[in-house]
């Protein structure tokens, strides 16, 4: 366990970031590198599996209800040196990983086809795309083990062996996509059954190599199946908090199906270039996503410790760094989006649009930034409604118009991205404000600034006591 109520804000979230960033970019590049190989069968194929892979937002959305609500929580409990609770809700984690797994097998057993149909552009599109989810949901199921593990790990303040293991995983991955994709070696190409088929067997190998890691090092959470019944009073207190988070994500899978609606006339084309250029724009996102993550179990710790200043100034610092990242990323796409692109479709007409996508979507990489930092701030504070909200409020204030317009003359694709840059702006705008209010909540200001305040105003109570 490491402690992060003390030392240097910036040195804790520069230790910890790199090993988060690796391990997410390691999953990010494991989906590219099914794209690239899947491209090899044609525009159906590489849209079937972009647009299967939005449904992997949805498991997001559980996935998140699960980490999200062991970080914040485990986080306090650490803060506090209270070790009894933090073993209590990771168990009772545990115990919600294997129901959520369960529901993952069998939604897409039941459910994946029907998606696909919502969304597709043609019969070949559907096929592709079905086929994909069904070989893939037994790695989406075994998730959420992964995630509560590793959920458990970084509220410690350990994130290097999750990091490892995700970077075995792909490697695994990357070895066993052109076998089974392309049938390298075999000679039995199992296509793009053999994309999601990869996928699972490389989750499955690491989940076995993250549980033999925790069994044997871990010593401040541990697995007691004596805790493994559910206890209502404790899973809601990991669903107050996880609920609103994977809420985002499912808003998320709203605003992606949207673009994937309003693109279909467009043809597979279409699709395929926006599907690459989302993944990408994905994988340059990721070192500032590291950084809000890295942010979240550092406030959650000093939350449950009670010092209110030093969770304002983790705030700061990580929004400054996001910044910096995302400007210097966000030039890249302006000026050099093939070199970002290359290699990923032989097809003009793809290309060309991927293209367009990332310059003119990049201009929104700061605001995104700043929306990774503010979310990982309400999860550390213990309170991720307002995550909910700005998300549905972009959602909102993006789908309605863009469906308006893929109704009108004139309308091109340009029309859809540009929208999507003002729909995040504002949440970006909008996630500031609400944490602004939160902290006058539920921070305590520190000691000078309280002897400010005007006779008669009430100071604002102790972190430790408004988020019990």
């Amino acid at each position: 366990m490491k402690d992060l109520t003390h030392g240097s804000v910036v040195k804790h979230i520069l230790a910890m970031a790199p090993p988060i960033m690796a391990g997410m970019i390691s999953i990010m590049i494991c989906q590219l590198v099914d794209l690239y190989f899947v491209s090899g069968l044609g525009d159906a194929a590489v849209a079937g599996v972009a647009a299967a892979g939005n449904a992997g937002f949805l498991v997001n959305a559980l996935l998140q209800v699960l980490g999200v609500g062991a970080v914040a929580l485990i986080a306090h409990a650490v803060g506090r040196k209270d070790r009894p609770d933090a073993n209590l809700i990771f168990n009772q984690a545990v115990a919600l990983s294997v129901i959520f797994g369960l529901l993952t097998l069998v939604a897409g057993a039941a459910l994946s086809r029907r998606y696909m149909r919502s969304v597709a552009a043609d019969q070949a599109t559907i096929e592709a795309g079905t086929t994909y989810l069904l070989w893939f949901m037994p790695a989406l199921a075994l998730e959420f083990v992964m995630q509560v593990i590793a959920s458990a790990l970084r509220a410690t303040g350990i994130v290097r062996p999750a990091m490892l293991v995700r970077v075995l995983a792909v490697i695994i991955n990357i070895a066993l996509a052109p076998v089974l994709i392309s049938g390298w070696g075999t000679g039995y190409a199992l296509g793009v059954a053999g994309a999601g088929l990869a996928s699972s067997i490389a989750v499955a190998i690491g989940v076995l190599m993250l549980l033999a890691y925790f069994r044997k090092v871990e010593r401040y959470v541990a697995f007691n199946a004596a805790q493994w019944r559910p206890q209502p009073r404790h899973l809601k207190r990991i669903l107050n908090v996880g609920l609103p988070a994977g809420g985002e994500f499912a808003m998320m899978f709203i605003f992606m199906a949207v673009v994937y609606y309003v693109l279909r006339d467009f043809g597979a084309a279409a699709q395929a270039g926006f599907g690459i250029g989302q993944r990408m724009l994905g994988l340059i996102q990721m070192p500032a996503l590291a950084v809000a993550l890295a942010a979240g179990p550092i406030a959650g710790q000093n939350v449950g410790a009670g010092n209110g200043a030093r969770v304002r100034e983790t705030f700061v610092k990580a929004a400054l760094i996001t910044t910096v990242v995302m400007i210097g990323f966000m030039l890249l796409a302006q000026l050099k989006p093939q070199f970002l692109l290359a290699g990923f479709s032989n097809d003009q007409e793809t290309m060309a649009i991927a293209y367009l996508f990332l310059r003119i979507i990049s201009l929104n990489m700061v605001a995104q930034g700043l929306i990774f930092t503010c979310s990982s701030m309400f999860q550390g504070l213990g309170n991720t409604k307002p995550v909910l909200v700005s998300s549905a409020t972009r959602v909102f204030t993006y789908s309605l118009p863009a469906i308006w317009l893929s109704t009108r003359p004139g309308f091109r694709m340009e029309h859809v991205w540009y929208l999507s840059v003002a729909a995040t702006t504002l949440q970006a705008a909008l996630s500031l404000w609400l944490l602004h209010r939160e902290f006058g909540k539920r921070v305590a200001l520190p000691p000078r600034e309280k002897a400010k305040e005007p006779v008669g105003d009430e100071p604002a109570a102790p972190l430790a006591r408004e988020l019990a």
